[in-house]
């Protein structure tokens, strides 16, 4: 689905790269100090300090869900999210409510970094909506529309112990089936913008038919004015290119600052027939790139894609940087995207004209 339906009434440009963020933003100390509170319930002297109940770390979330929306609009983010206010971590947010997984404890992944990596010690099962609240309560208080990203079946199978299926595939499969039901009920809801976040899938080059065969059930049925994206990050994409671009996703959304755009030849040949949704300030280092840097970087993208299919981002979620960095990156890629538009419009950058074709 072209990203045309997304651009503002009042756009200045004749071409319109379409400016969005991958999913997560730093979450307010406060809410952090509130979750926690939360957490350890039973652990809180009421006495010194209020207890935290549902309704209370609800309200908490409402209210930085509605925060951090705005400030994305403020930005001037085309498409916002609400940066996953509240959600944990990718896999786990999730796996805690699928029937089939549990929980052992975190294990270390990198540095001094810990995830709870569930177990799945049975067949998994949808019992109830995931993010339909969420992007309902997102959608009511953004002038703007909204994108949901959701971690892909690929990366819920692949991110976990699997204890109970015989492959990869069986969990993957399954899996599929559950999310296809959760993004029928988003668009169901009124979501046209679904991002599916599948970082495992450069991790592992011989898995594409698996991931292709998910994101054919994943995307089963849905309206066609539905558009869907694919979000893929830490790897090598030589692994997996050009057979993503046989996936059923109308835009790739892959992450090229952090590695100064080396990878860029990888998508010259063949031609890249999807939408390009290109990371142009890096999502790991909290110095914030100038406009003139992010025109730069998004110029790069134009060497791959015409405009028509350039979508301008970050590299990946921005929920480790500092908050007032963040917004920074956000504000200024705004603003290089739009004076590369005026580019576009005076004819000052030569780009191919017409798209390839996706036969």
């Amino acid at each position: 689905m072209s990203k045309e339906q997304f651009r503002p009434a009042d756009h200045d440009n004749d071409h319109f790269l379409m400016t969005t963020v991958v999913g997560s933003y730093p979450q307010p100390k406060w809410l952090t100090r509130v979750r926690e509170r939360a957490l350890y319930e039973d652990e809180v002297d009421a006495v010194e300090l209020e207890v935290v109940d549902d309704a209370a770390l609800a309200e908490a979330e409402d209210d930085a869900a509605r925060l951090i929306t705005q400030e994305h609009e403020r930005a001037g983010l085309d498409v916002v999210v609400d940066g996953e206010m509240r959600r944990t971590e990718m896999v786990e947010y999730f796996a805690d409510r699928i029937e089939g997984y549990e929980f052992n404890g975190p294990v270390k992944v990198w540095g001094h970094n810990y995830f709870d990596k569930p177990s799945v010690v049975s067949a998994v099962e949808y019992e109830e909506s995931w993010l339909v609240d969420e992007y309902e309560f997102t959608a009511s208080v953004a002038e703007r529309p909204v994108k949901v990203p959701i971690t892909g079946p690929y990366t819920l199978a692949r991110w976990v112990f699997n204890e109970h299926y015989a492959t990869t595939a069986d969990l993957a499969n399954d899996l599929a089936e559950l999310v296809n039901e959760e993004v029928e009920k988003l668009a169901d809801a009124g979501a046209r913008y679904i991002q599916i976040d599948e970082p495992a899938l450069a991790q592992h080059e011989d898995d594409h038919a698996i991931v292709g065969n998910a994101l054919e059930r994943v995307v089963e049925d849905l309206p066609e004015d539905v558009r869907i994206g694919l979000h893929v990050c830490y790897g090598d994409y030589s692994r997996i290119y050009p057979e993503i671009l046989e996936f059923p996703v109308d835009e790739l959304d892959l992450e090229l600052a952090n590695g100064d755009y080396e990878q860029l030849d990888v998508f010259r040949e063949p031609s890249f027939t999807k939408d390009l949704a290109m990371g142009v300030v890096d999502a790991h280092v909290a110095e914030v790139e100038s406009v003139a840097e992010i025109k730069e970087n998004i110029r790069k993208g134009l060497e791959i894609v015409p405009p028509e299919q350039l979508v301008v981002s970050p590299d990946c979620g921005v929920k480790l940087l500092p908050r007032e960095a963040a917004f920074r990156k956000m504000e200024n890629m705004v603003q290089a995207a739009r004076e590369i538009e005026a580019e576009l419009d005076a004819g000052e950058i030569d780009v191919e004209t017409t798209a390839p074709s996706a036969d």
